[in-house]
């Protein structure tokens, strides 16, 4: 048997972090280049860490006439990092004329205010949707060219362009663009992580444990940006197919050109594990204000370590909601474990439990154990939580205890453990 696997607060190697933010720009493919700027230090989203960091990619085609596609945006100094990047690749920013705007969240947009004072007259292609935004938040109306599914554009040289709307991935008005003449996807949000990028840009640069790594990132950015929003996704996978691409171009995270599947693959698990059955794991999150619910949690990881079944321990408030976001999508199986704590639950983990729910972490096996004082209630507010966000997740019979967990409260806790693995492991088996 494999050696059971328990892991404490996802402690996940950091391959590339280096100080402050890092710029450089590679070629992907004839006359196409990747603008990519690394950073760190900031909640992605004012929401969701980054402990290892994430890059922020713009890409740059030069035909006969110039188009970039997304830029740098959301803090200070992004537009001087592009422009000092163009200044490599012999590119003018008043010469650019197209801006191509798959998605227009502005860690990706931000920069257009300072680049239409260098260049007014460049033509910015995007979808009906992000044309609305463009208006709202930087006051645009001029100049713009809305793309849809049957538009093309022709940059010259062999680099025809052509657009597929996919809504909702992950904001209303995303697409993405597809170059004809080099079968580079660029994709935006689609098929991104989390993670600084080294200095080998493409999956066919990497060593498996670093594309593990990029896996991990990409599970935690799938999980924490896209998830709610899986069904759109799916179709956007669906709407790509028929594409014969060759590179995949993301907004963030590595370019994909030797395996470019594996990624599609990815995303399409990714879409699946939203619905219930992800891996063969199980993620343990817990609370205690006193130490009586941690000595049954204790208990619990001393079972769970007999069994064959990997498993994530979380303890809250102390570990952040992007990272157990990013545990439970990949596992089938989730114990909670907390206290009553004013006749409610543990309100570190009622915090966490209602982000599951509105990311659509559906499905799951569980089970819940937890010690109570004067009076019980976090029953009632787990039920409430599971029925308003329709989590469908099915519970074996909780264990709670007054005060401490007696012999007979620990033997039931082994025992729904146990079950809990068996119900997992059939679910899961190939």
């Amino acid at each position: 048997m494999d050696e059971t696997v328990i892991i404490l607060y996802y402690d996940i190697k950091n391959i590339f972090m280096k100080e402050g933010m890092k710029m450089n720009i590679t070629k992907v493919t004839d006359d196409t280049y990747q603008l990519l700027a690394n950073v760190r230090g900031f909640l992605f989203e004012g929401l969701w860490e980054i402990p290892n960091g994430v890059s922020i990619n713009s890409y740059i085609i030069k035909g006969e006439k110039t188009a970039i596609i997304d830029g740098f945006g959301g803090w200070d100094g992004a537009a001087e990092s592009l422009y000092d990047l163009l200044d490599e690749i012999d590119v003018k920013p008043e010469s650019i004329e197209y801006l191509i705007i798959n998605h227009m969240e502005p860690d990706h947009s931000q920069w257009l205010e300072d680049f239409n004072k260098i260049n007014p007259n460049v033509k910015i292609v995007c979808s009906k949707t992000s044309a609305d935004l463009l208006e709202a938040f930087y006051n645009q109306t001029e100049n713009i060219i809305i793309a849809n599914d049957d538009f093309e554009l022709d940059l010259g040289n062999g680099h025809k362009l052509s657009f597929a709307m996919v809504p909702n991935v992950h904001w209303p008005d995303s697409m993405v663009t597809f170059d004809l003449l080099t079968k580079t996807l660029f994709s935006c949000d689609a098929f991104g992580s989390f993670g600084e990028v080294g200095e080998n840009k493409f999956d066919d640069m990497l060593s498996e444990e670093e594309l593990a790594f990029y896996e991990a990132e990409a599970v935690r950015y799938y999980s924490n940006i896209i998830g709610s929003f899986s069904m759109f996704v799916k179709r956007a996978i669906d709407k790509c197919a028929p594409l014969p691409i060759e590179i995949i171009a993301p907004g963030h995270g590595i370019m994909w050109r030797g395996n470019v599947d594996r990624i599609i693959s990815d995303y399409s698990r990714y879409v699946e594990y939203q619905k219930g059955i992800a891996k063969e794991e199980i993620t343990l999150i817990w609370g205690s204000m006193y130490g009586m619910t941690e000595k049954a949690v204790n208990h619990a990881v001393k079972v769970l370590e007999g069994e064959d079944i990997k498993v994530n321990v979380h303890r809250v408030p102390d570990t952040d909601d992007g990272t157990i976001l990013a545990s439970v999508w990949n596992s089938t199986g989730v114990i909670l474990a907390m206290p009553t704590y004013e006749y409610k639950m543990f309100p570190a983990l009622a915090c966490t439990l209602e982000e599951l729910g509105r990311k659509k972490a559906h499905g799951r096996k569980a089970f819940r154990f937890g010690s109570y004082g004067w009076s019980g209630g976090a029953q009632k507010q787990l039920d409430e939580i599971m029925e308003n966000h329709k989590m469908n997740w099915e519970f074996l019979e909780p264990v709670e205890f007054k005060g401490n967990a007696k012999e007979d409260d620990l033997n039931l806790i082994e025992q729904r453990i146990k079950e809990l693995v068996k119900e997992v492991k059939a679910i899961t088996k190939p």
